[in-house]
């Protein structure tokens, strides 16, 4: 049976834990409003950069540029975006889960993978899935010379036709307590890649509809040829889309890990007042006992 000393001792440490806990989930709240402002800025240009991008689709006869080539998808490259640290719930088990779902889906042929973040990196390692590439370091300050090198590295895969379609996995950031696990096609493009995301839909009715109609009557007009115009746009939006997911997961992963710790910190002031009630229940019965001794004891002596 543990005595005073034991539970005074537990007590101690998990104190100590609540503590981390409890600077842990200030300091996710600190980067989450940062990461939260990022989200925001880069989701209006990604959406304005898809229609003009689709604009120009629309007008182009032919295939203007080798991201907009279609092929049989035989082979698949999926992007995994998984955090570098841990203690954040459930964030990275998800992401690798609906990788791996995914993948079971496409029996049958070559896929290769390009894990961002650390626990990714890992995950995909032990399983020995194929990796096309390898990036860590991202999620804690994500620049946007991090989203051209991903970039160029999946550009030159496309172009040498070492894969015909690319796939993004990730959670994009909804709110504080919600993060939506995404499967998002990147490459090629096409209609089905300008279809609105969660993230652009409006909750505003009447100013949907003003933008749908704004967009109708909207026409542009392009004095550059179509191979100059697609070669600018095609690898500005490509880099533009990585950016943002890569925003989306940061978010998200800060979200996730504030979500955690106080969830942790709230389980370890609970855990103390079990052990101090059970301490306080031991230290009552052993001074109850105590007090029945020198009772039966004076008892016996009046007797004697």
């Amino acid at each position: 049976m543990p005595t005073l000393l034991d539970y005074r001792r537990r007590i101690r440490s998990v104190k100590n834990t609540q503590q981390i806990t409890r600077a842990m989930k200030f300091v996710s709240a600190a980067k989450l409003r940062r990461a939260q402002e990022g989200v925001y800025r880069a989701r209006p240009y990604a959406k304005e950069i898809r229609r003009v991008l689709q604009s120009a689709m629309q007008r182009a006869t032919e295939t203007q540029h080798p991201l907009l080539e279609r092929r049989p998808e035989q082979r698949i490259l999926l992007l995994v975006l998984t955090s570098d640290k841990g203690l954040a719930g459930a964030f990275n088990t998800n992401v690798l889960r609906k990788a791996a779902e995914y993948l079971r889906q496409l029996q049958g042929k070559d896929v290769q993978s390009i894990a961002i973040g650390r626990k990714g990196v890992e995950a995909l390692r032990r399983r020995k899935w194929k990796l096309g590439g390898e990036y860590v370091n991202i999620s804690a300050h994500v620049e946007f010379h991090h989203a051209q090198e991903i970039s160029r590295c999946i550009t030159d895969l496309y172009i040498k036709h070492e894969v015909d379609a690319v796939y993004g996995v990730y959670n994009e950031f909804k709110s504080v307590m919600v993060q939506q696990l995404r499967l998002e096609k990147l490459l090629p493009l096409d209609p089905e890649s300008f279809a609105p995301t969660a993230a652009d839909k409006k909750t505003d009715d009447s100013a949907a509809k003003a933008s749908a109609k704004l967009l109708e009557t909207v026409d542009y007009i392009y004095e550059e040829p179509p191979d100059e115009i697609f070669a600018h746009l095609v690898p500005r939006y490509l880099e533009t889309e990585i950016f943002r997911i890569l925003l989306e997961s940061a978010a998200a992963e800060h979200a996730a890990r504030m979500t955690a710790m106080d969830a942790a910190t709230t389980n370890a002031g609970e855990l103390i007042t079990e052990l101090t009630l059970d301490m306080n229940r031991i230290r009552q019965a052993s001074i109850t006992k105590e007090i029945i001794e020198i009772v039966s004891g004076a008892a016996f002596a009046a007797s004697s």
